[in-house]
């Protein structure tokens, strides 16, 4: 879907497929004809945004991508970002800790996000020149030295220089956002500043997921000055909204996180202490007695962004204000990432629940930067 903000900028707003298994580019496009068409006839748009997730051995299926690309242009979808955080298996059984491997010191995650990048470069509309691509914050912090420090920023650097032969090869520019993430090396955006600053700022900037900012209780304006301050550009957001329970040391606040308690993804849980954040790297951890549950937590747990009650829908609005709502947008690549619609509690269980769970999503979302000033194309 595309807006125009009041400056002028095309505004691009989508939703991220990783919430629909695929394990090769084929299977990728018969999802969007299963899922993703229907959310565009459901919204009445001309054209639908949509975020790809692809999995590390189907980047360089040529002919796939492709056919991939055909079945863009007959289902008026489009694609200007790609979601590199998962390397592979994202709908395997069990996650958890295996969605931050291969990290960024290791030479695997550098050519799977080469390849992403060709691959994006191949399927960007033809009058779009920029795309983007999210990666995971370096890797997850246990276990993480200077060696593992150095190697990723080599490893970044390289990317970068791959960027700059692609648009020299394709005309067409393509930049990576890290994606602070709590638990992480880069979880706050104070780390990634520290750790970007000067690092190629004309390819790599941040991703800025709102439901990561919101668990560890930063906000938008305090986010986009620090990054305004660093030379770090927002290079794509991911529209997203965390699980907030004001009363977790309660009968009903207990109750009611144990129904987000699963064994598929990581839940990190975070809560004010003495005037700083605490947090567990899973909600079971939490619920056991790791954190005191006198204030309110925020878990990251991905709920549907129209939903106000128990989630952090006002830190998500005050964050789009932040990045759509002044003068000149901080960034043109918004990505509405829910990709826990199979685990939550009163999961849709059929297509249609679920298309019709997106669209929502995505209605909110459009109203919101409609709301800002933008206009719907």
């Amino acid at each position: 879907m595309r807006l125009r903000h009041p400056d002028g900028s095309l505004l691009h707003l989508a939703y991220c497929s990783n919430v629909h298994p695929a394990d090769d580019l084929d299977g990728v496009a018969a999802q969007l004809e299963r899922y993703t068409a229907r959310v565009r006839e459901r919204l009445d748009v001309p054209s639908l945004g949509v975020g790809l997730w692809v999995a590390a051995p189907a980047v360089a299926d040529e002919a796939a991508a492709d056919r991939l690309s055909e079945q863009l242009r007959k289902l008026s979808l489009e694609v200007v970002t790609l979601n590199g955080f998962p390397y592979k298996a994202f709908h395997a059984d069990v996650v958890k800790t295996d969605v931050y491997w291969p990290h960024w010191a290791q030479d695997a995650r550098r050519e799977y996000t080469k390849g992403l990048a060709r691959l994006l470069a191949r399927l960007l509309p033809e009058d779009v020149e920029e795309g983007s691509i999210s990666t995971l914050p370096l890797g997850w912090r246990e276990g993480w030295g200077p060696a593992e420090q150095a190697e990723s920023l080599r490893g970044l650097a390289d990317v970068a220089a791959e960027l700059e032969r692609v648009e020299r090869d394709t005309g067409k520019r393509v930049r990576l956002a890290l994606e602070p993430e709590p638990g992480c090396t880069i979880e706050t955006i104070a780390q990634a500043c520290e750790a970007l600053r000067g690092l190629a700022p004309d390819w790599i900037g941040v991703c800025l997921d709102a439901c990561h900012l919101a668990v560890q209780f930063e906000t938008g304006a305090g986010a986009v000055a620090a990054l305004d301050e660093a030379g770090v550009s927002v290079v794509k957001t991911q529209v997203s909204s965390a699980l907030r329970v004001d009363d977790p040391g309660s009968e009903a606040g207990r109750e009611l996180l144990a129904g987000f308690v699963e064994p598929k993804f990581l839940h990190q849980t975070r809560e004010i202490v003495d005037a700083g954040v605490q947090g567990t790297d899973d909600l079971p951890e939490a619920l056991d007695g790791a954190l005191p549950a006198k204030d309110q937590w925020r878990v990251h747990f991905h709920v549907p962004v129209h939903t106000h009650e128990h989630t952090t829908q006002d830190e998500l609005v005050d964050t789009l204000g932040q990045l759509a709502g002044g003068a000149v947008p901080r960034t043109r690549h918004f990505e509405v990432e829910t990709y826990t619609w199979s685990v939550m509690r009163d999961a849709p269980t059929d297509d249609e629940g679920l298309v019709a769970g997106l669209a929502s999503e995505l209605e909110w979302t459009r109203d919101r930067l409609v709301a800002l000033g933008a206009e719907v194309l």
